[in-house]
């Protein structure tokens, strides 16, 4: 058995033949080349003893002590090694470590103001005279910017000064823009016209650049009105940008500068498009100068250049600029003169972007612009009318976030929408109108000047232009589709009536309070304008039962106040009582019906005597019967516009 065990422990050959044991004896022979291979190998050996150059391959001999032995050895080795190669490399590397020591203490919120201007003033003396070199470093940036918060105005003044003739340069870094931010939000009114003056005939230059940008537009914020405008104007043209005592005119619009100093309008369109462009194509959109600035463009625009820009931000571009007003406008007027292709394109960009949107001062404007002009109500429905209905129950009571519903419950209203917004609605790119506006523009304008109404120049009817007087009729109507049909589908078709009927039902009581949600509430029980929830019977039976209930509670001696007794409440149903006999009809057989005595006092009398003010001839019968004894007595006072319903 051992034989056998020892015979399997022997390699196999590859042929399985077994191995001769006579055979496994016999060496071969050497050949004479291996022995003289082998006399060439010592002869090596000993060359190589001979050069000295060979003992640099014995660095590896005391490996041993180079090697950490520990993880934090070598990352205290690698630290060291780091610091050494930026010493060789950075000028300031020691200067910028002593820094940051004194940086970990000021920064400290705990730290007393004593010590934190020890620790600035230190940090400044280590820095005088070296302040333009290492301002462009994140680690003495970060310095800098908590020494001019905290450091004294002399100190602050110090540092502005050194820092004034590299201003331009260090506009340009990603790290200096905040310290040069920083200064600008500190400085004083010297100090920033100093800073703005510097800027001149390099404005357009640094909004192409994407730091450049943030100081130019840091400062245009802070500028004044005169201030603001020498900086716009220098983007107008080459003359404007050369001679700086031009830019300090008093008019205010371009089509005004052109015509007061005779300047060329093809020289300025040229110029601007220069400006404009490259802006455009590296996406700098962000900031209120250059919303002004293609507000500004588009009036002395050609068609294919005023194309061109509604091409270029029709998409996810435009949701970066709608946070301001004149971005806003430029937003609806890519809605408004777009293709469909590019609205298509517009209404893509907004996906995951409503809620915020309509949330926002402007930017619900462009929502509403939207609503009112895309013919495609599938695509709307899937982007804008989907996230609208996923927040119903916050747009509803926001200021802002309340206007795209009233938009479609009752267009271009005044009292939901200010002149201002009307207008903006009704703005235009004069190169881009079609005949028939352009037309009527003229017509208009021919009027005007007969009644010597309006005194203008030629110019004037280059400008993106708006009817002072819009009527509704008028607004929100862009695309080919009836405004009617596109509103029904939008709100019907799609389900958001549905929604809305079901949340004003549910939060009736926070809506009626509630200062903004309460004009939803009244729009929608009302059916909205043209009649267009009507066929909602049902659902809006249910939601007048609803504020009825509420309103059929008994008062409360707490600190709630009760429906019929709160300032917005009251007028709400007052109104609704007025304007929606089937409303009427609900709230006086479930809340008031004989008990009109109790509630004949304070706000709540007024929505009593709204039922004797009623233009519906039934919703008077049902009331006089009772109020009439109330009015006799003295104890319901009419208006003395409204006559007291006399019995029979």
């Amino acid at each position: 058995m051992a034989a056998k065990k020892n015979d399997s422990n022997k390699r196999k050959r590859p042929d399985g033949s077994k191995t001769d044991p006579e055979k496994t004896h016999i060496k071969k022979p050497k050949s004479p080349a291996s022995s003289n291979n082998k006399g060439f190998d010592k002869s090596l050996k000993a060359s190589k003893n001979e050069f000295p150059a060979a003992k640099k391959f014995n660095k590896f001999e005391n490996v041993e002590k180079t090697v950490p032995k520990t993880k934090k050895e070598a990352r205290i080795l690698a630290k060291e090694l780091a610091d050494a190669r930026k010493k060789r490399r950075k000028q300031h590397f020691s200067l910028e470590q002593e820094l940051a020591s004194l940086w970990e203490k000021m920064r400290c919120r705990n730290i007393s103001k004593e010590d934190r201007s020890k620790c600035i003033s230190e940090a400044l003396k280590k820095m005088k005279g070296k302040i333009p070199e290492i301002a462009g470093s994140h680690v003495s940036s970060r310095v800098l910017q908590t020494c001019a918060k905290y450091c004294s105005q002399e100190e602050r003044n110090t540092v502005f000064e050194e820092l004034q003739p590299q201003f331009l340069t260090l506009a340009r870094n990603t790290y200096a823009v905040h310290l040069i931010t920083k200064m600008l939000d500190n400085a004083t009114k010297k100090q920033l016209a100093d800073f703005i003056s510097s800027l001149h005939g390099h404005v357009a230059s640094l909004l192409r650049h994407m730091v450049g940008s943030v100081v130019v537009e840091h400062a245009y914020n802070l500028g004044s009105a005169d201030q603001k405008q020498t900086m716009l104007v220098e983007l107008y043209s080459t003359e404007l940008q050369l001679f700086k005592d031009l830019g300090s005119i008093k008019e205010k619009r371009l089509v005004d500068i052109i015509s007061k100093l005779q300047l060329q309008k093809a020289s300025v369109s040229r110029h601007m498009t220069s400006v404009v462009q490259p802006i455009l194509e590296k996406g700098i959109v962000d900031h209120s100068i250059i919303h002004r600035l293609l507000i500004e463009y588009v009036t002395i625009a050609d068609q294919s250049s005023a194309a061109e820009v509604v091409q270029q931000l029709s998409g996810p571009l435009l949701v970066r600029m709608i946070h301001t007003k004149d971005g806003s406008r430029i937003g609806m007027l890519c809605v408004k003169h777009g293709n469909a292709k590019e609205r298509k394109k517009l209404v893509k960009g907004l996906k995951d972007h409503v809620n915020k949107i309509a949330h926002d001062r402007f930017g619900n404007m462009l929502l509403v612009s939207v609503l009112s002009h895309v013919d495609d109500t599938k695509l709307t429905s899937k982007v804008v009318i989907r996230e609208l209905k996923a927040v119903l129950k916050e747009i509803i009571m926001d200021k802002d976030g309340r206007r795209p519903l009233l938009q479609l419950l009752h267009p271009n209203c005044p009292r939901y929408l200010s002149p201002n917004d009307l207008e903006s609605l009704d703005l235009s790119i004069p190169s881009l109108c079609t005949k028939v506006e352009m037309s009527s523009e003229l017509t208009e304008q021919k009027k005007a000047s007969e009644t010597d109404q309006v005194d203008e120049d030629v110019s004037d009817s280059e400008e993106p232009t708006a009817n002072k007087n819009p009527s509704s009729s008028e607004l929100g109507e862009g695309g080919k589709k009836d405004p009617l049909v596109r509103r029904r589908e939008l709100l019907i078709n799609s389900g958001l009536a549905e929604s809305l009927i079901d949340v004003c039902g549910e939060m009736a009581g926070e809506l009626l309070v509630s200062r903004f949600g309460k004009e939803v509430l009244y729009e929608v029980a009302t059916g909205g304008a043209d009649g267009i929830l009507n066929d909602l019977d049902k659902k809006l039976h249910t939601l007048y039962e609803a504020v009825a209930t509420l309103a059929a509670k008994p008062k409360s001696e707490g600190s709630e106040e009760h429906l019929l007794e709160n300032f917005h409440s009251s007028r709400t149903i007052r109104k609704l009582v007025l304007d929606c006999p089937r409303f009427a009809s609900v709230l006086w057989e479930n809340t008031l019906k004989g008990k009109c005595e109790m509630w004949a006092q304070g706000h709540s009398c007024k929505v009593i005597t709204a039922f004797l003010e009623s233009s519906d001839s039934a919703v008077r019968e049902v009331a006089k019967k009772e109020l009439q004894p109330l009015i006799d007595a003295g104890t319901i006072k009419l208006p003395d516009t409204k006559q007291p319903v006399e019995a029979e």
